[in-house]
Order: structure tokens, then sequence, then C-alpha cells
């Protein structure tokens, strides 16, 4: 769609003072999505050079700017068992090959869709968010608290995300991915993902939930326990609401994916 009130976009390799009216342009799959009559200026983060994916000592370094396509085909090193998230997380998004070259994990994070993969991928990697914000400062929020609604984040106006740091730590454990719809082919109405950390099991929700919800349980719970930690942790208006699913159903699907979870990972934990 053309976004005929923007009168200038901006491709320079460093951040210009914000301004009323301005936006973020990444992969721009959402912004020439529909209108947006408020905006004047766009400023092309594709300029910045941002390397994609940074492998270091402590984690993964995911830029904002990282295309799906370039995490979808990341080659990561063998140890690390939570990196199996990102193939399922990229094919949850039921896009093209068009959209996987040009949508960012950032744009996703950003955009806070209920149903966004990449804030299931982020979350239940224990990721990190870089932040710079307006007059160059510079903060990290957990991506568990990033969203904090259907299209609303912990971001103020003028604040870029940087970058998400994966760690290590949480790249090295079992994982395990669920996800269903409504059809076939459509949007994700439950995503649960469930990692064994060193503390016990962390299940994360997303898709069904109006904002990502981390549940932390024993080592080994049983079915009853996961049980009782979903209840407790998504209260019945915690449940998303809309036509692909409505929140009974969602909460349904929720308990039943986060129990084969449960059980996968248990099966692999040696006794």
């Amino acid at each position: 769609m053309d976004l005929s009130t923007v009168t200038e976009v901006r491709r320079e390799p460093s951040v210009p003072a914000w301004r009323a009216g301005d936006a973020w342009l990444a992969g721009g799959t959402w912004l020439f999505s529909e209108p947006q009559p408020h905006l004047t200026r766009l400023i092309d983060l594709t300029a910045f050079g941002w390397p994609a994916l940074t492998v270091r000592d402590d984690g993964l370094e995911i830029a904002a700017t990282c295309t799906i396509a370039e995490l979808a085909g990341f080659g990561y090193p063998s140890s690390w068992l939570g990196a199996a998230l990102f193939r399922p997380c990229c094919d949850a998004f039921l896009a093209s090959f068009k959209i996987w070259n040009v949508a960012t994990v950032g744009g996703n994070l950003c955009t806070a869709l209920p149903a966004g993969p990449m804030i299931a991928l982020t979350v239940a990697l224990d990721g990190v968010c870089t932040v710079w914000g307006v007059g160059g400062t510079e903060r990290t929020v957990a991506a568990a608290d990033l969203v904090t609604g259907p299209g609303e984040t912990a971001l103020e106006p003028g604040d870029l995300l940087r970058s998400v740091h994966l760690p290590a730590e949480a790249l090295h454990s079992s994982v395990a991915f669920r996800q269903a719809s409504l059809r076939p082919l459509g949007r994700s109405a439950a995503l649960v993902i469930g990692r064994q950390a060193p503390g016990g099991l962390v299940v994360t929700v997303t898709a069904s939930t109006v904002r990502p919800v981390v549940i932390e349980l024993p080592a080994r719970p049983d079915a009853a326990q996961l049980e009782a930690a979903v209840h407790e942790a998504i209260p019945p208006e915690l449940y998303h609401d809309d036509v692909h699913g409505d929140p009974d159903w969602r909460q349904h699907l929720t308990l039943t994916l986060a129990e084969e979870i449960r059980v996968e990972l248990a099966a692999r934990i040696p006794r």
C-alpha cells in the first residue's frame, strides 16, 4: 500500500533526531499493509548494515533487521539444542518465501501480534532485547516483558529495537515445540514451547494469550502440577479472543499442547 503522507525516506547509517510522524522501516511487511496517515518520514534501518546473526561465546546476537529467511537458514552449532526452535518458529509464519526474505525478527516483535512466532522464540530462549532510546540512551528489556498486549509493547515513542541476545545456557537446553491453528494453514491459535532448564521445566505460552506467559515448573512435574500451574499463570481474561479462536478453545489447546510437551521432555531426562 502506498503511504501518501510520507514525504521523506532517510537512508543513512546514523540515528537521526526523532520527530513526530517518524517510523522505523525494516522489512515493512506490516507498515505497508494498511494506511498510516500519521506518518511523514521513514527511517530505513537496512542502511545501518547490522550483521544479521552473530555467534558469541555467551550466545547468539540477532539483529532486529535479521530476516526470517536468514534465521531459518542459519547453520547453528550442533550443541545448541535450543536452536531446533528456529525453523518451526519461522514456519509458523505460514508466509511465502517473498515475505520470509523481507520480514524481520525485530519487526515481528515490535508489531506485537499475539501469534507472532518470533515473540515465542525469543521469550522461550530467555532473550534479552537491546533498545536504543531517544537521545542516545540504551537499555535492556527481557523479551518476556517487551510485548504487553495485542499491538502493545514496553517501547516508548522513538525507541529502536537494536537486537535480541539469546544466552548460551538457553541455546544448550533441550526444547519441544507445539503449535495449533483453527485451520490447516491458519494463524496460530496456540503456540507452546517447553525448555528443560537447569532449574526445571519452563513452558512458554503465546498466540493463545494476549501476551507471552512463562511458567516455571520442577524438573519432573506431573500432569496435575502442570495443569494447576497453567491455570494459575493464565486467568481466563488473559486468553485471546478473535476470529482465529475463542478463549475456551484456546485454553483447551494450551493445556493439551503443554501436556504433550511435558511428556516429551520428561522422556529425555536420564533416570
